[in-house]
């Protein structure tokens, strides 16, 4: 049978757990944030952003038939709110960019905070449709296109904060 190794063999009693120096986090050990890569992940959500919101409202207008955002004789695709929503949706996206970048460059556990914020903002922008005068159906279906366009920022960029953060350097790594 062979020994068993990292001084198991050796009888320890007196001491339960074997002491190790602490080691002070080097300048190199933060991740660090591509900026680059991150600011264009964040443009690209954005875009996909306006584009569910105009997707959402030419769905629910267009194929349910349930007037959002404009008047009863607008058309399927609306008015101009039509195309403030999609602005909007393209805002809040670039907003939750650099929310992204700051909590990355500053925060532990950044992408815990993050989900935690947008989750709290998402179920903002599906409350909010039902504190308006509106039919029930309208409301409804704000509040789900809220929903998707919240859920489709924080999902691509949980996973463009993940391809854009590069891991931190230690002494041992053979990196200089």
């Amino acid at each position: 049978m062979a020994s068993p190794q990292s001084g198991w063999d050796r009888n320890y009693q007196d001491q339960p757990t074997r002491p190790y120096p602490p080691v002070q986090p080097q300048q190199g050990d933060r991740p660090s944030v591509d900026a680059g890569k991150l600011w264009a992940g964040g443009f690209g959500t954005a875009v996909v952003a306006a584009l569910v919101a105009l997707v959402g409202i030419l769905l629910v207008r267009g194929v349910l038939g349930i007037h959002i955002l404009s008047p009863d004789d607008a058309g399927t695709y609306g008015d101009a709110t039509t195309t403030t929503y999609a602005f909007g949706a393209f805002g809040v996206a670039i907003l939750a960019t650099a929310a992204v970048h700051l909590l990355l460059l500053l925060m532990p556990r950044p992408m815990a905070f993050f989900n935690w914020i947008m989750l709290l903002v998402i179920a903002v922008g599906v409350l909010i449709p039902f504190t308006a005068s509106a039919e029930l159906e309208s409301q409804i279906a704000t509040a789900a296109i809220n929903l998707v366009i919240g859920l489709c920022i924080m999902s691509l960029l949980n996973s463009v904060a993940a391809i854009a953060t590069r891991a931190g350097r230690t002494q041992g790594d053979g990196m200089l």
